[in-house]
Formats: C-alpha cells, sequence, structure tokens
C-alpha cells in the first residue's frame, strides 16, 4: 500500500500521517520526490481503513501496489536507488561502473596482476570468486577464505574494492568481513535463507538473476533481501537458459533491462561474459546492454585464459578488456551526445 501526499502537503501533516499508520504496526518508507511525497507500508493490509488515512489532512490518495513485491517496487519508491560501493556508485545518470576480473580466484600473483591491469583500464571494481559453487563437485569450488585474502590483498595494491559470492548463510559475517559486496549467484537466486542473511548483513548486494527465472521472480528474490531492511541491492541480468547452448552458454536477456527499470528503483547491469559464454560475444554484448540503459557492467577478465581454472572459453583477456573500456568511453560520448541533442530540440 501507499500514500501519495498531496502537492503542498505539511511536514506536520506527513507526520501525523506516518504517527497513525505507525499506531497500526506498520513499517514505512519515505520518498521525497520533486512534486511529491509517497510514504510506502509494509504490513497487514487487512489492518488499514483507506478512506479512514484519506480523510488525514494533506493526503492525496491511498493505493495498492499492484506487483507482489512491495519495497523495490518502482510505485513505492518513484526515485531511483543509488548504491553506493566505496566510492563506486550504481544508478542514476551517473558514469558506468565496471566490474572486472577472474571467474575464480586463483592465485595471490594472478590477481595481483589482474587487478593493476583492469584499474589501468579503467575497471572501477574487482571481482572474484573464492566460494565457487559448481555443476560437478569434482570442479575446483574455490580457496574459501584464502580467496578472500587473495582478494584483500589486490585492494590494499589497488584501491579497487571488491565484489565476491556467497554460497553459505552461514558464511555471511565471514565474507563481509573481507568484501565490499556480497554477490548472490545465479544458482543461489532463490535460496530464501540465504537472501534473508545478506539483508540483514547490510552490505550491499548484487543480486543474479536465476537461470530460467521469470523478471517477477528476480525482483521477489530482491525483496527477500529489502524486507530485512537492506535496500542496497544492484541487480544483474546474465542470462537465462535456452534450449540451443552450442553458440551461446545463454540468452542474454537485454529486454529485461528496461523493463526492470520501469518496474523497480533498484539499479541493474549486465553481465555479458555468463550472459554469452564466448569471449568473441562479450564487447559487442556488453555495449547493447548499456545501450539499453544498464547502469554498469560485470565482466570476467584473465591474463591468460587458457589456464584459467573456470569460465577460461568466456574471459576477456587484459588487452582484450583495455580495447573494451576504448570501446565504452567512445560509446558513451555518443549516447551522451545524443541525449543533449534531445534535450536542445
Amino acid at each position: 500500500m501507499i500514500i501519495v501526499m498531496a502537492v503542498n502537503a505539511s511536514e506536520p501533516q506527513v507526520q501525523h500521517v506516518l504517527d497513525r499508520v505507525g499506531e497500526l504496526g506498520f513499517q514505512t518508507t519515505v520518498s521525497r520526490g520533486v512534486e511529491r511525497i509517497v510514504i510506502g507500508l509494509i504490513g497487514d493490509e487487512s489492518r488499514l481503513n483507506p478512506d479512514a488515512i484519506r480523510a488525514c489532512e494533506g493526503v492525496n490518495d491511498v493505493m495498492p501496489v499492484s506487483k507482489p513485491f512491495k519495497v523495490v517496487n518502482r510505485e513505492f519508491q518513484p526515485h531511483d536507488t543509488i548504491v553506493t560501493v566505496g566510492d563506486v556508485t550504481f544508478g542514476g545518470d551517473g558514469p558506468w561502473p565496471v566490474i572486472a576480473g577472474p571467474c575464480s580466484v586463483e592465485t595471490p600473483e594472478m590477481m595481483i596482476e589482474v587487478a593493476h591491469a583492469v584499474k589501468a583500464s579503467g575497471a572501477t571494481m574487482l571481482r572474484g570468486g573464492a566460494f565457487k559453487p559448481r555443476t560437478s563437485p569434482y570442479a575446483f569450488q574455490g580457496h574459501g577464505e584464502l580467496g578472500l585474502q587473495y582478494l584483500d590483498a589486490a585492494r590494499k595494491e589497488t584501491g579497487l574494492p571488491f565484489v565476491t559470492e556467497i554460497v553459505d548463510p552461514a558464511d555471511v559475517g565471514l565474507v563481509s568481513k573481507y568484501a565490499d559486496m556480497l554477490q548472490i549467484g545465479a544458482r543461489n537466486m532463490q535460496n530464501f535463507a540465504l537472501l534473508k542473511a545478506v539483508g540483514r548483513s547490510h552490505r550491499p548486494v548484487m543480486l543474479k538473476r536465476g537461470l530460467s527465472s521469470s523478471i517477477d521472480e528476480w525482483l521477489m528474490a530482491a525483496e527477500y533481501i529489502a524486507s530485512e531492511g537492506n535496500t542496497q541491492i544492484v541487480l544483474c541480468e546474465r542470462g537465462i537458459r535456452s534450449s540451443d547452448n552450442q553458440y551461446t552458454r545463454n540468452v542474454l536477456d537485454l529486454a529485461a533491462i528496461p523493463v526492470v527499470k520501469k518496474l523497480s528503483h533498484l539499479p541493474v547491469i549486465v553481465d555479458p561474459s555468463h550472459g554469452t559464454g564466448k569471449r568473441y560475444l562479450v564487447s559487442p554484448m556488453a555495449q547493447a546492454g548499456l545501450t539499453v540503459g544498464a547502469h554498469g557492467l560485470m565482466v570476467e577478465v584473465h591474463p591468460r585464459p587458457e589456464e584459467a581454472w573456470s569460465d577460461g572459453p568466456q574471459s576477456l583477456t587484459l588487452e582484450l578488456f583495455a580495447e573494451l573500456m576504448r570501446d565504452l568511453r567512445a560509446l558513451e560520448a555518443s549516447l551522451n551526445s545524443n541525449k543533449a541533442i534531445a534535450a536542445a530540440r
């Protein structure tokens, strides 16, 4: 349920409404737009008489939220959420953050090499898996805490904050001790115990879309995190499973980006590495994702992909990543020029 205040509503009137719904046991979120104030309600809506609230001075209307996801719904909060990770911001109209690094944390030397190289090319965050959920139980599962220490060392060398995946609710405290941002991978998108645990951590969270998940299911997973009080969530489109994986690992659903931006106030980025599984497709799909409105990128980069312990075929070399970043600067300049021309008309 949302309460839309009148354009000329005063602060005492807003506070009176907050007091009234608070007495009924509702949690509230106040969104202050340019013209209106919107109050979002979380709680048992059967306890609320909408007409009684409409009768309060300064109230324009009381309306139900049309989707089952409430807190992450744009109706609930009209303005964009800005997620901050160190000095890096996701959302709004700011510059595109680019997260880069290997699929798996392998050796400390490799992490340092990658971190310096991607920073020199313009990356703003580092990625790397210390815990790796793998399809095969015999595949490399990650170094665990040792891998987190390798990432921490790379951060100290370069100043790049890092995001890493968490796979077990019991590890939230451990991973939060090291990581600047927690990643929920595609296989764990509906691990509800894990979603609640990272919600309680109040660390920024990257939530990847599940392999076969609808957009509503993806946003409901984000709702699990937000319902615990943590709305510092970045959504990541990383492709969905298809019937043909001969040419691409997944289908990168670029249409989901503008759809999600319409439905939710959370920032959304794109991962063309997992979305395609092919090195030669990463750059064109990265540029396509940003062109349709993604707030940033996550890209897998490895100094020697043929030696990678996981996901080598989709990892960019250091040279190809530098080329991608040059292309992105040209794309950003072009899109900004088009916006300026449109604004001048």
